[in-house]
Formats: structure tokens, C-alpha cells, sequence
């Protein structure tokens, strides 16, 4: 342990910073980490504090059963503490991201961590359930401002590799989220909800990497301006309408995408407890294989992208998956794990995807862009779970994922797609 913190600690030294080369003035280009390359210190720290911000909010719905039985609540009281944390995060991220493309905050990404870590706190000792949707949009809000915000130093930091820079940012979170069942299972479980505020420490550490970036982020400030815009991978000139119709596209792709997620997110151990019996344990160890194929999808989704394209990577993880999920709810444990692994790799390649296609698609508005997609994300899941915590409590969890297994088919919007060709 003493050995990783010595080189978390070393992470973001002096060398870290981003020189600009002297080139032509008219130019303006902008090197990243010398003369070219990703600065991987800075996007190894991202990703590490991506991990711990989204392990401990995915301990919260990691504990659905727990505060099921804890408060008496229905499915569809569990689909609003869903939706409370989600909808708080949708609605703030394009706003904040908005505002920083014009104002940058460098330290703003701890700022959204100490509302995480608030957060954390009120549900640790929430007495009521009221309480719990305060703590829900108090986690909310640290996602809200660190997400955004987070996308952008990222793309500041990929040398050019905009696709390998957001999946490494994403993998920590992915994996963050799949370590959080495992650590629910083991350690908050046997112990009760009171347990929840020894994560505090980590989000502590997270506060303290996160301050050391903010820390490198205002330095480039000042090297920034035109040359940071200019290195930016830059799309072909699209009229409007066209923007305006392949946003209609990319939303329909993320609603497709996470509500789909949403349903293994927030449901996926009920449904295993229901349909096969299985311990609460066993069924979160269910949850973890599938988060960590999520992981798995997301850090190849970014650089198959960079190589092949990013509609082609769209394309075969949003329709390429609709033969799994259709299998799913006809199959028997063994091959149900098998499916939600493959099903998990294949669907979380699209956003890294989906994200940069979207920068490309509007250059120059960064923060704005990535606070949209990823409020949309956190919103489609959010409002996903309390329509199908809804349909559970009317119909059954089994039913749910029959009406799931459809959704993947939208994919097919993916043909209405531009073929964006990028220049440095």
C-alpha cells in the first residue's frame, strides 16, 4: 500500500507540465508532453480519481437491498433514490460545463469530490428515507462538476489520441463501479449502512489527487488560449440541420445504451435473487462480472475508435449486442453470466465513441459537449430506473428484462450517422 501511495504521490511532479514548442506563430500548434504523446501521468491520476469517485457511487446502488429492507421500501422508492442521484447529475453537467469552457476552474474537480464526500456522510447516517434522496443529490452534484470537467483535462492531456485518452479516463470509472458491489458485499452488508463512511478516507485521497491536477490544469492555462483550440481534432464543416439531426441520432443511441445499463445497474441482483435464489452475495458477485466487462469495453471502445473510426465502433456495440440481450432472460444461470459478460463488453464500447464523435461533431465546446453527454447519460439511466423499478413493482423484475431486450435494436439509427473525416 505504502508503495502505490509513493507512486500516486509522484504522479503529477514538475515534469508533468505541458510545454509549448516555439513553431510557426500563425500555426499555433500545441505539444503535448514534449514533442508529441499523451501526458499518461495526468490521465493515469484522471482515471485513478475516476475509479474512486464512481466506486463510491456505485456503492449506493450496491446497497439497494440492504435499504430495502432497512426502510420497507418498493421498487419503485428504489428507482427515485436512482433517479435522485441521476436526474441532480444530468441537469448540472452541461451547465457547469458550459460555464467552464468560457471560465475554467481548475480546482473545481476536488470541490466536486468534498460533495461527494458529504454525501457519503448523510447517507451513512440517514434515519429516514428522505434523508437518503439529500445524501443521493449530494453525490449527484459531486458527478455533476467532476465529469465534465475531468473529459476536458483528459482531451487536454491525449497528445491527439482523443478516443485512447477517454477510455483510459473511463476505465477507472468503469472499474471504480465494478469494485463497488464486491466491497458493498464484503464489508457493508455484514455491517450495515453505517459502514458506508469509512469510504470516506478515499474519497479524502481522491480530494488530494484531484487538487494536485487542479494544480497542473491552471498551469496550462496560461500556454493554452489558441494553441490548446488549434490542436483540437477539428470536423468537417456540417450545416446545422445536420448537427442538429445527428444530436437527435447520438441521443437516441445514449438512451438506448443506458437504459439498457440501467436495468443491470440498479436490478440485476433482484433479478438473479428472484429467478434463480441466489444469496445477496452471490448475486453481487453476478454484478461485478458484468461491471467488470463494462470496463473491459470501455478502454478498448476509445482506441478501436481512434484506428477504424468512431461510427463503426457505435455500430457494432449498440445493434451488435441485440442477438445477448434478446438470449438473456430465456437463459439459465450459467449461460446468464456468460451473456451479461459479453453483453457488457460489447455495449460499453460505445461512449467513449459516442463522446469524442460528439466533440468532433461541435469543436470548440469541449466541457459543454461532454457536461451534455454525460448529464444525458446519468439522466437516461436515472429516469430508466424509476420506469422500470414502476414496471417491476406492476408486472415483475423477469418482465423487465424481456422489454429491455429490445431496446439494442435502436441501434440501427446508427445508419443516419455523418462519416466525420478529422484533420489536426
Amino acid at each position: 500500500m505504502n508503495e502505490k501511495s509513493d507512486n500516486i504521490a509522484g504522479m503529477l511532479g514538475p515534469e508533468a507540465a505541458l510545454p509549448v514548442e516555439k513553431t510557426d506563430p500563425g500555426a499555433g500548434s500545441f505539444s503535448v508532453s514534449g514533442a508529441k504523446g499523451a501526458v499518461f501521468k495526468i490521465l493515469g491520476a484522471l482515471s485513478l480519481s475516476h475509479f474512486l469517485n464512481d466506486m463510491l457511487q456505485s456503492l449506493i446502488m450496491a446497497i439497494y437491498p440492504l435499504l430495502k429492507a432497512t426502510f420497507s421500501l418498493s421498487f419503485a422508492q428504489v428507482g427515485l433514490i436512482t433517479l435522485t442521484y441521476q436526474i441532480t447529475a444530468s441537469m448540472l453537467q452541461p451547465l457547469v460545463g458550459f460555464y467552464t469552457d468560457r471560465h475554467p476552474k481548475p480546482y473545481s474537480l476536488a470541490i466536486g469530490m468534498s460533495s461527494t464526500l458529504m454525501g457519503l456522510l448523510v447517507l451513512a447516517i440517514a434515519p429516514s428515507y428522505g434523508i437518503l434522496l439529500i445524501g443521493a443529490a449530494l453525490v449527484g452534484s459531486g458527478s455533476s462538476i467532476f465529469h465534465p470537467e475531468s473529459s476536458r483535462v483528459a482531451r487536454m492531456a491525449s497528445g491527439g489520441r482523443f478516443g485512447l485518452a477517454q477510455s483510459i479516463f473511463q476505465v477507472g470509472g468503469n472499474t471504480g463501479t465494478a469494485i463497488g458491489p464486491l466491497l458493498a458485499a464484503w464489508f457493508i452488508l455484514p455491517r450495515g449502512k453505517e459502514s458506508l463512511a469509512w469510504f470516506s478516507l478515499a474519497a479524502l485521497f481522491a480530494i488530494a489527487v484531484l487538487w494536485q491536477v487542479g494544480g497542473w490544469y491552471k498551469a496550462q492555462q496560461a500556454q493554452r488560449t489558441k494553441a490548446a483550440r488549434s490542436h483540437a481534432v477539428v470536423g468537417e464543416a456540417l450545416p446545422t440541420p445536420a448537427i442538429i439531426k445527428t444530436t437527435l441520432v447520438l441521443l437516441i443511441l445514449i438512451f438506448s445504451k443506458f437504459f439498457y445499463l440501467s436495468s443491470i445497474n440498479s436490478y440485476f441482483t433482484f433479478y438473479l435473487i428472484s429467478k434463480f435464489h441466489l444469496p445477496v452475495q452471490s448475486a453481487q458477485i453476478h454484478l461485478f462480472v458484468f461491471l467488470f466487462a463494462v470496463a473491459l469495453g470501455t478502454v478498448l471502445g476509445g482506441p478501436i475508435g481512434d484506428r477504424i473510426g468512431r461510427k463503426g465502433v457505435i455500430w457494432v456495440s449498440i445493434l451488435g449486442v441485440a442477438p445477448f440481450t434478446l438470449m438473456l432472460p430465456y437463459a439459465n444461470l450459467a449461460w446468464t453470466g456468460v451473456l451479461t459478460f459479453i453483453i457488457g463488453v460489447i455495449l460499453a464500447s460505445a461512449f467513449p465513441a459516442i463522446l469524442v464523435f460528439a466533440q468532433e461533431l461541435v469543436p470548440g465546446k469541449v466541457g459543454m459537449v461532454a457536461g451534455l453527454f454525460f448529464g444525458l447519460a446519468f439522466g437516461m439511466a436515472g429516469i430508466g430506473a424509476a420506469v422500470l423499478g414502476k414496471l417491476a413493482d406492476v408486472y415483475s423484475i423477469e418482465y423487465v428484462y424481456h422489454i429491455c431486450s429490445f431496446l439494442p435494436l435502436l441501434g440501427m439509427f446508427t445508419a443516419f450517422l455523418p462519416n466525420i473525416r478529422t484533420r489536426r
